[in-house]
Parts: C-alpha cells; sequence; structure tokens
C-alpha cells in the first residue's frame, strides 16, 4: 500500500481521536483539545471544521467564568448526530418494538420496561457505591466512575462551594447516552435513571438537563449538604415551598 492510500485512513483516525476527545472534554475549546491530543491549533481547528460540515460536532457558546464579563468563549461538544454515531445500531428497530408495546399495552408497560432495565444497573452499582463510605461526594464520584466504566463517560463537578452548607452540591455528568434516541421518544428512561442515582446516593437529586431533550450533557444535581433522601410526605412539601419561593 503506497503513502498516498494511508493517509486518508490515517485522517480518518485522527478525526476519531478528535471525535472521541469532545466526547469526553466537552464542552471543551479547540486549544484544550489541542494540549490534550498533542495537536497543533492549526491541526486541531482543520479537524473540528471537518466533523462540523460532517454534522458531528456544534459549537456552544459558553459565558465567561470570570463574572461573566466578555465575549462568550466557544467550546465545542457533539451534536445529537455524532451522538448517535456512536449510539446503537438497534436504535430504530428497539423504538419500533417500543412503540408497538405502547399502543398495545399502555405508556405504563413502557416505563415498567424502563424500570426493570435501571433496576440492573442499581443492583451492579450498589456495591460500587457503597463502598465509597457514607459521605454523598464520595458516592457521586464513584457512581461517576461506574458509569464511565460502562461508556457513559460520566463525572462530576463541584459547584456552590462558598455556598451555605445546605446549598452545595456537585453536577454528576454523563456525556454520552447508548439510547438517547429511546430517551428522546420515551422520558420513562430518564425519569427511570433519575430515580436510581436517588437510591444509589440516598438524597433527592435533581434532572437538570439531558441528551435526549438536546443538552450537550445529561446533568443531575446532586446536594452534598443532606444526609438522606426524604420521606414522601416531606418531598411534597419541600416542591410545594420551592415553587412559592421561586422568583418570577
Amino acid at each position: 500500500m503506497t503513502p498516498t492510500s494511508r493517509a486518508p485512513e490515517t485522517e480518518e483516525r485522527t478525526r476519531d481521536r478528535v471525535l472521541q476527545a469532545v466526547l469526553k472534554q466537552g464542552p471543551v475549546s479547540a486549544a484544550e483539545l489541542g494540549e490534550s491530543l498533542g495537536f497543533t491549533p492549526a491541526a486541531v481547528r482543520r479537524h473540528l471544521d471537518t466533523l462540523s460540515k460532517q454534522g458531528l460536532v456544534e459549537v456552544k457558546l459558553v459565558a465567561n467564568q470570570a463574572g461573566g464579563a466578555g465575549r462568550p468563549a466557544r467550546r465545542y461538544v457533539l451534536s445529537q448526530r455524532g451522538q448517535t454515531k456512536l449510539g446503537n445500531d438497534y436504535l430504530d428497530i428497539a423504538t419500533e418494538a417500543l412503540t408497538d408495546l405502547a399502543h398495545v399495552a399502555g405508556e405504563d408497560a413502557v416505563r415498567q420496561f424502563a424500570a426493570r432495565r435501571f433496576a440492573a444497573m442499581e443492583k451492579k452499582y450498589q456495591p460500587i457505591v457503597d463502598a465509597a463510605g457514607d459521605d454523598v461526594a464520595a458516592r457521586a464520584d464513584a457512581l461517576a466512575g461506574a458509569l464511565a466504566d460502562d461508556g457513559f463517560v460520566g463525572y462530576t463537578r463541584d459547584i456552590g462551594a462558598n455556598l451555605p452548607e445546605a446549598l452545595q452540591g456537585i453536577q454528576l455528568c454523563q456525556g454520552h447516552c447508548p439510547i438517547q434516541g429511546l430517551a428522546g421518544e420515551f422520558d420513562a428512561f430518564c425519569d427511570e435513571e433519575t430515580k436510581i442515582f436517588a437510591r444509589l446516593l440516598g438524597v433527592d437529586v435533581r434532572r437538570l438537563s439531558t441528551l435526549a431533550s438536546g443538552g450537550h450533557v445529561c446533568t443531575t444535581h446532586v446536594p452534598v449538604g443532606r444526609h438522606k433522601t426524604p420521606q414522601r410526605a416531606e418531598k411534597r412539601t419541600r416542591i410545594k415551598i420551592n415553587k412559592q419561593e421561586r422568583p418570577r
């Protein structure tokens, strides 16, 4: 094989590396990608331009972290098409099957199916999370690691470090969802996953964004100032108070 015939394959493998890096690090700047991959700025931008033309990545404008001053920064994330490229080839078949199930047995049948699927995930992750101890942040880190090992690109971000302890939290993030298309059609999948996160961590978590609804990452807020999942009556009271106090 001549060097000329090998070049396109090399370019394709390099673009795949860039695509995987955007998946794991996004939202990420071209400069950050170049530094992590060992590419020159010109080289990484060329690959990003190609991936953008293919519809696999897109640009998100992110507010400046220094108080929000200045022009928003350009950050790259996977597009929905990019997520699909890394997803499951059987998505169309699964979506059609669940649609038929909903028509025949009702939406609750789909929810029960989703609950059974995530029950297996909960059983698998429970000993991993329990091994981290009682600290909520440590348990969230353990859960993120388990998600990362299973291809969900899980990681955590600390937020609210300067807030009172009761308001402090972390964000449990997932950069990839292998069932994104299914979750986009049937919200039961995101709902059931959120429930098992709450049970595994022992606190009342809240889903902030999902890939299925157009977000560039699935983000779940995990309060670290609380130590127990509220009882059903307490949970209803808290939600009612939050709605009353929410600014208009």
